[in-house]
């Protein structure tokens, strides 16, 4: 009888997961922002109440990082699943900064043929759309609808206005908004609401299949554009600091209204949600700020590639959990992957790893022993806790990263084999790397070396 109720119990919820199926997926993307510019990362300044309550009911991973400390390359990695080093994406995408070897301009983009996220997932059943900004090429045949994406509401470039352009402003097409291919329509009120509802209207047409949804804020990178409705908030606080609080809390709403909408439909349990940034907060263009870490966006300290992250899926992973392994944004394809009855070791090339296995505490091991960064003559690994930096300009950096997180404690001296080791151990990797497709001009590898050392320390 024992066997025959235990026979029962197995086939009940059997049924039910195969009743359940794949989970929905939604990643919530976030541009530029601070590392300590929310409340569940112990901002004293910045309110961020539904990304609070996101957090508590799943798991955040508090050493979690991008593969660039820049936009165009870090989303070239995520949406690839590997170091977009690989396949020449080394540099940044900003046509204005680029040298004149290689591509340039609108040729500048995710190079064809590379299976996407989107790819991937659309080929399990899912229905694919992206919100907001694209940045991995202006050209048509890099349109996110030739890349895996069923449907699109956004723009092709890296960043524009928050508010509509007028029918008589002169605007290049990369910053026009778009739904789907070609059809330009401004939208109306403030960006960030726009995304959020129209990610709601892609959730409901869909809820009977599964879909995924990669929203892809440019919130909250320049220009410094609040929504008016705010202009009275965080009186405390002065100038850009106060504006990205007030984009801040824009930001937030609007994840919490994809994630209400979410809880409406009763998807909840049924929805695997990421929440995680692209790069570190640019201090000195919008006052992000990193603290504790050392950096900002561009540079290879802590500040400008360890990002917030945040992972919840009902059932599947504990709430109120905190994974301290290293963690890159590499994994989130196999992950996706895997979560939606995929097999991630059938796609070649991967960097990253499926990480349910060590959400759940299926298994206690690091996702990463070694992780690396690479942007020029400038790179980095992380090896355990222990991370090398290479600089043009100056002698390399050693740090423990379990006892000096904020990069304070320079080891390199005390440990030259070390360091020996480390340098060829990033020399190998880069032997497996293409050569970059486009590149920056000089000169800014001399303002990037500039701004990592005035902008090293970070304040609370």
């Amino acid at each position: 009888m024992i066997r025959v109720a235990l026979a029962i119990l197995l086939m009940i919820s059997g049924g039910e997961a195969a009743e359940q199926g794949p989970p929905n997926i939604v990643l919530l993307f976030a541009d530029d922002a601070g590392y300590a510019d929310f409340g569940f990362q112990g901002s004293r300044h910045f309110a961020t109440p539904e990304l609070d309550k996101l957090a508590k009911s799943g798991v955040q991973l508090s050493q979690f990082y991008v593969s660039a400390a820049v936009c165009g390359p870090s989303r070239a990695g995520l949406l690839t699943g590997r170091y977009q080093q690989r396949f020449g994406f080394e540099e940044n995408n900003v046509p204005g900064y680029m040298s004149g070897s290689g591509a340039t301009g609108d040729d500048m983009g995710l190079p064809l043929g590379i299976p996407t996220m989107a790819d991937h997932l659309k080929m399990l059943g899912y229905r694919t759309a992206i919100f907001g900004k694209w940045h991995m090429g202006n050209a048509d045949r890099f349109h996110p609808l030739k890349r895996g994406f069923d449907e699109f509401y956004g723009f092709r470039g890296g960043a524009r206005s928050f508010f509509p352009y007028g029918e008589d402003e002169d605007v290049a097409h990369d910053l026009k908004l778009e739904r789907d291919f070609a059809n330009y329509q401004e939208h109306q009120g403030y960006l960030t609401d726009a995304l959020a509802d129209e990610t709601c209207a892609f959730i409901k047409r869909n809820v009977d299949r599964p879909f995924f949804a990669f929203v892809s804020f440019n919130a909250v990178h320049t220009p410094m554009q609040a929504d008016p409705k705010d202009k009275e908030l965080f009186p405390e606080l002065q100038g850009k600091r106060r504006t990205l609080a007030q984009m801040t809390l824009s930001l937030d709403r609007a994840c919490g209204k994809i994630v209400g909408q979410l809880e409406e439909l009763g998807l909840t349990e049924k929805t695997l949600i990421v929440f995680t940034n692209d790069n570190g907060g640019p201090t000195d263009a919008s006052s992000a700020s990193n603290y504790p870490l050392s950096g900002t966006k561009a540079n290879h300290l802590e500040g400008g590639i360890r990002v917030p992250g945040i992972v919840v899926w009902p059932g599947k992973i504990s709430a109120g959990k905190v994974f301290d392994h290293p963690a890159s944004t590499l994994d989130l394809l196999p992950t996706f992957v895997a979560a939606g009855g995929g097999d991630p070791g059938e796609i070649e090339g991967l960097d990253g790893v499926d990480l349910l296995p060590f959400l759940s505490g299926e298994t206690s091991d690091r996702p990463h022993q070694t992780l690396y960064w690479k942007k020029e003559s400038r790179a980095a690994i992380r090896e355990g806790d222990m991370k090398l930096l290479r600089f043009p300009d100056r002698p390399a950096e050693l740090y423990d990263l379990s006892k000096d997180a904020s990069e304070d404690h320079n080891l390199a001296d005390e440990n030259p084999e070390l360091v020996r080791q480390l340098y060829k151990k990033l020399f190998s990797w880069e032997l497996e790397l293409e050569r970059p497709l486009f590149q920056l001009k000089r000169l800014y590898e001399g303002a990037a070396m500039e701004r990592m050392d005035k902008y090293r320390k970070q304040q609370p």
